[in-house]
């Protein structure tokens, strides 16, 4: 059984996550820019068995897709095209970062180390991740 990689994907940073290879915990693993994401990906599924990636769907209050869809639409393009075989799932990431900050002042992180946006990346990463294993969890019970 291979891991999940998780991706909170922005236009300048990307916050990535996995899971460990029982799939049963998700951690925090890298901050990359996102020009050199796709490199980063291929570097690590060389080294890593992923059977799966799930990349943040950012949407509006009302369901619908947000703005920053255009932006991510043409790298899911882009992955599906170097990566044919590998699943790529849209979770619904409304409210990690704001689950991140919270997350950061709840385990004491000092104000500058919350302030890094690229701690905040890695930990939203976490997030979408642990969402998705918990509802992927449930739909099998």
């Amino acid at each position: 059984m291979g891991r999940i990689l998780a991706i909170d994907y922005g236009r300048k940073r990307t916050g990535i996550a996995v899971t460990d290879p029982l799939r049963i915990t998700a951690g925090a693993v890298d901050t990359v820019p996102t020009h050199t994401l796709m490199d980063w990906l291929r570097d690590y599924f060389s080294r890593e068995q992923v059977d799966e990636v799930v990349i943040g769907h950012p949407k509006q209050m009302s369901g619908e897709d947000s703005e920053c869809m255009r932006y991510i639409e043409p790298f899911m393009k882009q992955f599906k095209i170097a990566f044919p075989e590998m699943p790529l799932i849209q979770y619904d990431e409304r409210f990690t970062s704001v689950l991140a900050h919270k997350a950061m002042i709840d385990g004491g992180m000092k104000k500058s180390k919350r302030q890094d946006k690229m701690v905040v990346d890695k930990i939203a990463a976490t997030i979408i991740l642990t969402d998705y294993l918990n509802s992927s969890q449930n739909s099998l019970l």
